[in-house]
C-alpha cells in the first residue's frame, strides 16, 4: 500500500516534521536536491560539460532548484538559473541557497532564451500552487515547454494542481517528474498524469512518523497478482468457494449475463446462479454451462437463487422494467428474517433504477444502517444520476462531478452506508471513515462495452470466497478493482490497447 497526498496534506506533512519531529527546512531541501541529483546522474544527465537550465521560484521549491544548481556545479555541469516571481517573498531557506550560491559560477538570467539546453528543470511551485498561472508564470512555463532536451520537474509540474491533477492554466511538460516523501494525488490523475512523465519518488526524510496519527486520505495498491486474489483452501471444494448469485441480462442483454458469470467464474467463485431474462437461457447454459439458471420472470426461482447464495449481484443489462425494478425491490429488502441481508453488488440499471426512484433510495440507506455489506459501482454518468437523485438541492453536470471524484465517491458512501466503486481512467474506492482508494492499474483498452459486467462479476466472486472469514469487504473490493486493471494490461499486451474487447479480461 502506498499513501498519495494532496497539496495541503503534503504541506502538513512537512510542517510536521519540522515543527514536531526536528528535521530543519534546510536539511529536508539538502536531502531533496540530493536525491534530485542522483536520480539526474542515474538517468546519464549529470557529466562534465552539459548544459541546464533551472526555473526557480522563491518559494522552498525554488529553494531545492537551488541547492541542486550547486551540487550541479560541482559536477562540472554550466547551470543557468531563471527565477521567475518577486524577490521580496522569498523564504528564508530560499535566501540561504542563493547566498550560498555565490561562491559557485551561476549565472542568473532574467529572461528565457531559446538555447541547446541539454536539460531543463522546473522548481517554480511544487505544492504551492492552487491558482491559474498567469502573467510571467504562465510566459516562463509556455516559453521552457518549447525548449530542447530533456524535461525534468522537482516535486509536482508546476501548473499541474496536485490535489485532482487539473491544469491551472498550463503546465510544464516533464520527461520524468522526481517527487518527495509521498506521490503527490494530481500527479496519477488525468491530465495532470500526462504532464508529470514518468514519476520517482525519493525519500527525503519526511516519512510516516509525520502522520501524528493522522493518516492521509487516499491510498493505493501495488500488490502482484497473486497477492490479490483470495486465498484457497487446499481442502475446499465448491461450496468452500461461496455461491454467486447474478441476476443480469434482460431482453437482447445475454452478453451482460454471460461476461459477468463467466468473471465471476474466473476469478474464483465456486458454484455461480444466474438469474436472467427467459430469451436468454439458451445462450446462457451454450456460454456458460457451468452455471445454473432461473428465469427473473419467476419470483419463487429469485427468492430460492437468494436462499441458496452467499453473495447477490444485480444490474448488469437488466434494463429498467418492472421485473428489474420488482428484483431489485427484493434483495433490498428480502423482508424474511430466514434470508438475513447477505453481501449485494449493485451495477449498471440496478443504480439507475435506484436513482430514479425514492423507494429504492430509502431502502438502500435502511440496508447501509443495518451494516450490510452493499457495494455499487457507478461509472461517472450513473454516479452522476444517483447523486442528483439523492441530493436534489445540490444537483450538479458531469464536468463538475469529475473534478470532484473522490469527495463525491465519499459522500454518497457516507450517506448510503456504502462502498462506492467510481469507475473512470482511475477509479476512486470509498468506504465511510476509510481514506479511499486510488486504482492506478488498468489501460484505455478497457474503455470498452462489458468492461464493468466483468468487474461487477469479479468484485462478486471476491466476496463469495470470503464467507466465513474475517477479510475486510472495503479491501477485498479494492483488490478485485486491482486484479481487474492488470488483466486489462495483460490482454492489451497481445492484442493492442485498440483492440481489448470485455471477453479478453476474462481469459486472463
Amino acid at each position: 500500500m502506498r499513501y498519495l497526498v494532496t497539496g495541503a496534506e503534503m504541506k502538513r506533512l512537512d510542517k510536521a516534521t519540522m515543527e514536531k519531529i526536528g528535521i530543519p527546512s534546510l536539511v529536508l531541501m539538502e536531502r531533496a536536491a540530493l536525491e534530485s541529483f542522483y536520480v539526474l546522474k542515474e538517468k546519464g544527465l549529470v557529466k562534465q560539460g552539459a548544459y541546464a537550465l533551472i526555473l526557480a521560484g522563491y518559494g522552498n521549491n525554488g529553494g531545492d532548484g537551488l541547492a541542486l544548481t550547486r551540487m550541479l556545479c560541482e559536477a562540472g555541469v554550466q547551470v543557468e538559473v531563471l527565477p521567475v516571481g518577486e524577490e521580496a517573498k522569498a523564504t528564508e531557506s530560499w535566501r540561504v541557497q542563493k547566498n550560498i550560491l555565490n561562491a559557485y559560477p551561476v549565472c542568473f538570467v532574467n529572461t528565457l532564451e531559446e538555447k541547446a539546453y541539454d536539460f531543463v528543470i522546473d522548481a517554480l511551485f511544487g505544492v504551492g500552487l492552487s491558482r491559474n498561472l498567469s502573467g510571467e508564470w504562465l510566459q516562463a512555463i509556455e516559453k521552457a515547454n518549447l525548449l530542447k532536451g530533456v524535461k525534468v520537474a522537482l516535486d509536482v509540474p508546476s501548473g499541474v494542481c496536485p490535489d485532482d491533477g487539473r491544469i491551472l492554466g498550463t503546465a510544464f511538460m516533464a520527461d520524468f517528474t522526481i517527487t518527495f516523501g509521498f506521490e503527490k494525488l494530481g500527479l496519477w490523475l488525468y491530465p495532470g498524469r500526462e504532464r508529470a512523465g514518468e514519476i520517482i519518488l525519493r525519500d527525503v526524510g519526511i516519512s510516516e512518523r509525520a502522520f501524528l496519527g493522522e493518516e492521509p486520505g487516499c491510498f493505493t495498491l501495488e500488490d502482484e497478482i497473486s497477492e490479490l486474489l483470495p486465498q484457497r483452501r487446499k481442502d475446499g471444494n465448491k461450496g468452500t468457494f461461496g455461491k454467486a448469485l447474478i441476476v443480469a441480462g434482460g431482453f437482447q442483454m445475454a452478453g451482460a449475463a454471460v461476461l459477468c458469470a463467466k468473471a465471476c467464474y474466473g476469478a474464483g467463485a465456486g458454484m455461480v446462479k444466474v438469474v436472467t431474462d427467459p430469451g436468454n437461457r439458451v445462450i446462457v447454459q451454450e456460454v456458460v454451462p457451468e452455471a445454473l439458471y432461473g428465469s427473473v420472470d419467476v419470483e419463487k426461482e429469485i427468492r430460492d437463487a437468494y436462499a441458496w447464495c452467499d453473495v447477490a449481484c444485480i444490474g448488469p443489462g437488466i434494463g429498467k422494467g418492472d421485473s428489474a425494478a420488482s428484483t431489485l425491490r427484493f434483495l433490498l429488502d428480502p423482508a424474511d428474517e430466514k434470508m438475513p441481508g447477505k453481501p449485494l453488488v449493485l451495477d449498471a440499471d440496478a443504480i439507475n433504477l435506484i436513482s430514479e426512484s425514492s423507494e429504492l433510495l430509502r431502502a438502500l440507506k435502511q440496508q447501509g444502517k443495518l451494516g450490510r455489506t452493499v457495494i455499487l459501482t457507478p461509472h461517472l454518468l450513473e454516479m452522476l444520476r444517483l447523486w442528483n437523485g439523492l441530493f436534489v438541492n445540490e444537483k450538479m453536470e458531469l464536468a463538475q462531478l469529475k473534478l470532484a471524484v473522490r469527495e463525491c465517491a465519499g459522500r454518497l458512501s457516507k450517506e448510503l452506508g456504502v462502498i462506492v466503486v467510481a469507475k473512470d481512467a482511475r477509479t476512486f474506492i470509498c468506504a465511510d471513515g476509510r481514506p479511499a482508494c486510488l486504482n492506478l492499474s488498468g489501460n484505455s483498452g478497457m474503455a470498452t462495452a462489458g468492461s464493468g459486467d466483468v468487474l461487477a462479476g469479479m468484485i462478486t466472486a471476491f466476496l463469495a470466497q470470503s464467507k466465513g472469514t474475517d477479510e475486510d469487504a472495503f479491501l477485498l473490493t479494492c483488490k478485485a478493482v486491482r486484479y481487474h486493471g492488470l488483466m486489462g494490461e495483460n490482454a492489451a499486451r497481445g492484442k493492442g490497447e485498440h483492440g481489448v474487447m470485455a471477453r479478453d479480461l476474462i481469459p486472463q
